[in-house]
């Protein structure tokens, strides 16, 4: 490895230990999460209540010394609450842009399937193009920006559910799960006093993060790897239970988040593990099924699956 690659794995390293001391969990959750932070993508976190989403953005936002906010999704928010308004000034006789939450760097969409449509269209072009429009003029958001959207599994009265369009901006759809009892009693244990995200302070700056997600471009990725990337995704495409199958989109994105995980394992070139340890959350939530195959019970990940038993993996 270069230096530059050794610097980002030691960024992965430190980010992933100081998230450690606050967020308590048994799973790759925080890998995965970091894998499309350091690629530039966006996180779709898919829980119940209560099991430490708004936490881990939070601590996230601390370990890299990010500018943080959070939106309350509702159904009667509008694309100006969290664009931001043009307001006429009498004194200077212009109007002056008051920027709204969405010019953060790392922005918390609690219940995102609570926004209206209008509402969701303005946080897609800020994903999209890490751009916003207001008042006809584009303003360019941080080059760090980072949406962490989520929603909630099983309650769906009064919500708008996320078109296909959106759901393919989202990098990964990742869920944190309930705790087993002994991590569950760790996490009593480490609050018994005090919230340990008050005292969690950065272990890298944002300087840090720009270079890791440039040494993870980086990262050598074999043609016959290429190739297997985008089998994957174009054997969803083919599946009768399938209206809608993974995007190109979802191929790319799949590539750059294994790039980071090769970088943080210390490795210079990307290995087959690496995509098909993201294959599931990389491609499930972009996987439309058709009206038979829902009401038959069939499930997106069985289809993930499918395809990577069915694709020949390069060695």
């Amino acid at each position: 490895m270069n230096s530059a690659s050794r610097h980002g794995a030691a960024t992965i390293a430190a980010v992933t230990t100081n998230i450690a001391r606050v967020v308590t969990t048994g799973s790759d959750v925080v890998r995965h999460l970091l894998a499309a932070f350091f690629a530039g993508g966006h996180v779709l976190l898919e829980d119940f209540p209560g099991t430490g989403k708004t936490t881990l953005a939070k601590a996230l936002a601390a370990s890299v010394g990010a500018q943080f906010n959070r939106i309350q999704c509702t159904p009667d928010l509008l694309p100006s609450d969290i664009v931001g308004v043009s307001i006429f000034n009498p004194q200077t006789n212009r109007f002056e842009v008051h920027r709204g939450p969405l010019f953060t760097e790392i922005l918390l969409a609690d219940e995102i399937n609570r926004a209206s449509p209008r509402t969701q269209s303005a946080l897609l072009e800020a994903m999209a193009e890490a751009q916003v429009s207001l008042d006809g003029a584009t303003h360019a958001l941080p080059s760090a920006f980072f949406v962490i959207a989520t929603q909630n599994p099983v309650e769906f009265e009064g919500t708008y559910p996320l078109p296909e369009a959106q759901l393919d901006r989202f990098a990964l759809r990742l869920s944190l799960g309930y705790l087993d009892i002994a991590h569950e009693v760790s996490m009593l244990k480490a609050r018994a006093l005090d919230d340990p995200l008050s005292t969690l302070t950065p272990c890298v700056s944002i300087r840090d993060v720009l270079a890791t997600r440039e040494a993870a471009r980086h990262i050598v990725v074999a043609d016959e790897l290429l190739h297997y990337a985008a089998s994957l995704c174009a054997a969803t495409r083919n599946m009768p239970e399938l209206a809608v199958g993974a995007s190109p989109r979802a191929s790319l994105t799949l590539v750059r988040c294994a790039q980071v995980l090769a970088c943080a394992d210390g490795l210079p070139h990307l290995l087959p593990e690496h995509i098909q340890e993201l294959a599931h959350a990389v491609l499930e939530h972009r996987l439309l099924l058709r009206a038979a195959a829902r009401h038959g019970g069939v499930l997106p990940a069985s289809l993930v699956d499918r395809a990577l038993e069915t694709v020949p993996v390069p060695r």
